[in-house]
């Protein structure tokens, strides 16, 4: 093909051959909203990290499932903030834990709401990491894995739709897929953070969570920003133990990965567009550098161009609004 055969150029001449040329579609139907949720009453507190994001009382769900659906999205990510902490990470697989009130909550108001939850120890244990620390401050990784096989099974019986451990410990999907099916909970998928690197995107997560590590850091457990391969045998030993969506978090920095995740495995994959990368285009469009809107949605189709099937993103209801006026 050479030019003046073929020209590009007809092909972008307006709106409609745009669109009917268009390779990838991104839809409000590919989100997955994160939530924060804590005990209390009236209480709908924002992020200061993280402007439009917001921890919520258990009162405040409904509201907030009315308009995910009003926006077209199908489902949300639950993260809990329980009201105290200790070192066994109790209230993660406490069965009256908070996020196992917040499914009820939403399972009450709308059944068929579709609920993801977390599964982790950071949110509930008082130093911060994520699951039993031995006596050097290591994470105890065979012994931690009851205790998220626990908190999977509280969180299916609380009437979940989805579990997703994001712990990164060697095991823990097949330690949840088999708790799960010993339960009687063989229908709940689990959607696994495989590829989960140690990265300097979380810190106004760990601000909206308050899962700040009291002291050291996770680089013992997440991945290495420098590992590609490694990110390809993660997944494949997830998807042996059973997961059925795979992740990679975060995405912006690691577009790289998905599109290896998929071509790969040709599994469901998820992308994670976290925190950090949220937090700085918000504070770029405040400042007047750039536009939120074609931004926001560049990245957005950006991932779904490099394999994601899903998308968790703090951006979901901005961008399921921009999509429908468009």
């Amino acid at each position: 093909m050479r030019f003046p055969t073929y020209r590009p150029r007809r092909l972008r001449a307006n709106d409609s051959i745009r669109g009917m040329v268009r390779e990838t579609e991104l839809s409000p139907r590919d989100f997955i909203y994160p939530l924060f949720v804590k005990p209390g009453r009236g209480q709908r507190d924002e992020v200061g990290s993280m402007p439009g994001v917001f921890q919520l009382t258990l009162d405040q769900l409904p509201g907030e499932i009315d308009e995910l659906k009003s926006l077209g999205i199908p489902a949300v990510i639950l993260f809990g903030l329980p009201e105290s902490k200790d070192e066994a990470g109790t209230g993660a697989y406490d069965r009256d834990g908070i996020v196992q009130l917040a499914i009820r909550a939403i399972k009450a108001h709308d059944p068929d709401f579709y609920v993801v939850t977390d599964v982790c120890m950071c949110e509930y244990t008082s130093h911060g990491h994520c699951g039993i620390l031995d006596d050097r401050g290591c994470v105890i990784n065979d012994v931690t894995l009851e205790l998220l096989a626990d908190t999977a099974v509280s969180h299916a019986e609380a009437g979940a739709d989805m579990v997703a451990p994001s712990d990164m410990m060697d095991g823990r999907v097949a330690a949840i897929r088999s708790a799960l099916d010993t339960e009687g909970y063989t229908d709940v998928p689990i959607m696994a953070y495989s590829a989960k690197y140690a990265s300097g995107y979380y810190g106004p997560f760990r601000d909206a969570a308050e899962s700040t590590p009291a002291f050291g850091d996770r680089h013992g457990y997440q991945m290495d920003p420098a590992n590609a391969l490694e990110a390809l045998r993660e997944t494949a030993l997830d998807i042996e133990e059973g997961a059925d969506i795979v992740m990679v978090k975060p995405a912006l920095a690691y577009m790289d990965i998905i599109r290896a995740v998929k071509d790969e495995f040709g599994y469901p994959t998820a992308a994670y567009n976290v925190s950090g990368e949220y937090a700085m285009v918000k504070a770029a469009a405040k400042m007047g550098w750039i536009d939120e809107e074609r931004v926001v949605l560049e990245t957005l189709i950006g991932f779904k161009r490099a394999g994601a099937d899903l998308i968790l993103t703090y951006h979901a209801k901005d961008a399921a609004r921009w999509l429908k006026r468009a």
